[in-house]
């Protein structure tokens, strides 16, 4: 019975089931039973990816495409030191948001659960900064609106991945993990869609943030949640440091697959970012040719991504193992930003973004689920979480912090560099992948 369809007298009842449902996840079928492996709540797989979807669609579609069209828009004479600050002070909040939220929804004990009142307060706050980003046409407005949506849309992001421990077998993680990776890459396709229809930034920032209220909504009405069975001790200086940091010595797996994480998404983030402003500066297309073939080599790319992720965290399940796809995701994506630097024409551009989408599709496709299987405190899931989501945000603020000073060497735009710089740090997360001990 779904948390929603709950009479408030029945509500011990529904926590009993709740529990209940918690341990059959949990239980480890003995040798010699008949019993089928344990699953996810029926269901719950393709809700948690539609609402990733949601979240993305809102989330990365301004990181892609629609946030360097409206900056050049607002400040055209400094794009790329302008996208650069919004970007930076953006993922330094998100640093901040994510394992913050997640500490404190492993804390929270409201009557609605621990991850919903987070999931619903987030989606309104990120939503609110949108909206910021939309009306106010000024660089404050879209350093403080970026701000805002970086904080709620990443308190939405660690309640979010806190129910895949919650809910999810290890044995299933895998597909889980797919499925994210095909949402979040069919949310960039349907945002960078938007992103080429209208070049209204009403259109292209709220149009989106439409399917996050709706999904996002939906998953948290039929999530069936629960509270923690004791009361935290009270929330201190130390447990708000603690919310930010651990210890790779006592968790040395966990350790290795933070950087590897680190090291992949910094690999990714370069050609994501400066990609609308690579595009003209290597064909010298003008700003009204670029955003529709940007929006369109996303999109083909993405879906290819997105095919990928899926398939890939199929095959992982299938065959119990995770480390080739990291493997495999760092050298491809290395080889695809190298043929992205020495592109000579449009077409040569658009092959190596398939390269890099096929590559960030094997990552996407384990990313979770290699995470999830070494995890140092299942008591913490969604703190240590928020942690591993600094691996993502923390390359979405070193790089454009890093990257004007990049490309003013040589001629001033050197971009090969810059994705020369990617590709060895995608590389470096290809190799050591390897000193993690726990997964295979």
């Amino acid at each position: 019975m779904a948390a929603n369809r709950a009479a408030p007298g029945c509500r011990h009842h529904l926590d009993e089931e709740v529990l209940a449902v918690d341990d059959v996840i949990a239980a480890t079928p003995t040798a010699g039973a008949a019993e089928t492996a344990p699953r996810a709540p029926r269901g719950f797989v393709p809700r948690l990816g539609l609402a990733n979807f949601g979240l993305y669609a809102a989330l990365m579609t301004p990181v892609i495409v629609t946030l360097a069209l409206r900056v050049a828009e607002v400040a055209p004479q400094a794009k790329e030191s302008t996208l650069g600050l919004v970007l930076g002070v953006g993922a330094i909040l998100a640093l901040i948001a994510n394992p913050l939220a997640g500490r404190l929804s492993d804390r929270t004990r409201s009557r609605f659960g621990r991850r919903r009142p987070w999931l619903v307060g987030g989606t309104v706050v990120g939503i609110a900064g949108l909206a910021v980003i939309a009306f106010v046409p000024s660089v404050p407005a879209l350093v403080i609106g970026w701000a805002v949506v970086q904080t709620g849309f990443n308190a939405v992001y660690a309640a979010l991945m806190a129910t895949i421990p919650d809910q999810v077998p290890e044995n299933a993680r895998g597909t889980a993990s797919g499925a994210i990776g095909t949402s979040v890459t069919a949310a960039v396709l349907a945002g960078s869609g938007i992103a080429a229809l209208s070049s209204d930034a009403r259109v292209m920032f709220l149009l989106p943030a439409v399917l996050t209220v709706g999904l996002v909504g939906w998953f948290t009405v039929r999530l069936r949640d629960r509270r923690p069975e004791t009361a935290p001790e009270p929330f201190s200086i130390k447990e708000f440091f603690g919310s930010l940091a651990f210890n790779p010595v006592s968790a040395p797996d966990f350790g290795w697959a933070w950087l590897t994480k680190f090291l992949v998404m910094f690999g990714s983030v370069a050609p994501m970012t400066y990609l609308a402003y690579y595009v003209p500066f290597r064909m010298g297309l003008d700003p009204a040719a670029t955003a529709g073939i940007v929006a369109g080599m996303i999109a083909a790319g993405y879906a290819v991504q997105s095919l990928t992720a899926l398939l890939g965290g199929w095959v992982s399940d299938r065959f119990g193992r995770r480390k080739p796809f990291v493997i495999g995701s760092g050298v491809i994506v290395a080889l695809g930003l190298a043929a992205l630097a020495a592109a000579p024409d449009l077409l040569w551009i658009a092959v190596a973004q398939l390269v890099l989408s096929i590559g960030g599709g094997l990552f996407y496709a384990v990313d979770m689920a290699m995470i999830t299987q070494v995890l140092p405190d299942q008591r913490n899931t969604a703190k240590d979480l928020g942690v591993v989501n600094i691996a993502n945000a923390l390359p979405q603020s070193l790089m454009p912090m890093i990257a004007p000073f990049v490309l003013a060497t040589g001629d001033g735009r050197n971009y090969p560099l810059l994705f020369g710089i990617a590709a060895a740090a995608a590389l470096a997360g290809a190799v050591l992948v390897g000193r993690i001990k726990g997964i295979r």
